[in-house]
């Protein structure tokens, strides 16, 4: 018999602030929230379960989301305006992507198979 496969069900991001960790993902991607108390916010509308979890401090290892954009470039814009900080712009064979930080310092990606990646 073998083990059956396991997918992923369920992500947690370990914030540091979170009133700046909940503006950014509202502001960059549109999520919403589930208050769950001042420790913890179930986020909505992101396309997998999962929530922000408050820690005291930034944890030196953490989760990487990748998330999936049909315009790269508007994708940048939108995290860049919501106080992410870009790290890394990445070509890659079938697509791009680019690396950032939010507001409590994790880093996640964005990317994407059309275009070409022109941001500045």
């Amino acid at each position: 018999m073998s083990d059956p496969v396991l997918k992923i069900d369920y992500n947690e991001i370990p914030v540091t602030d979170m009133d700046a960790a909940m503006a950014f993902y509202a502001g960059a991607f549109g999520w919403t929230f589930v208050d769950y108390g001042p420790q913890y916010q179930a986020f909505d509308n992101a396309g997998i379960d999962g929530g922000l979890r408050l820690e005291e401090t930034a944890l030196p290892t953490g989760c990487l989301l990748i998330l999936r954009a049909d315009d790269i470039v508007a994708a940048e814009h939108r995290v860049a305006a919501a106080g992410g900080t870009i790290s890394a712009r990445v070509d890659f064979p079938g697509g791009r992507r680019f690396h950032f930080t939010d507001p409590s310092g994790n880093e996640l990606a964005v990317w994407s198979e059309n275009g070409k990646y022109e941001a500045g």
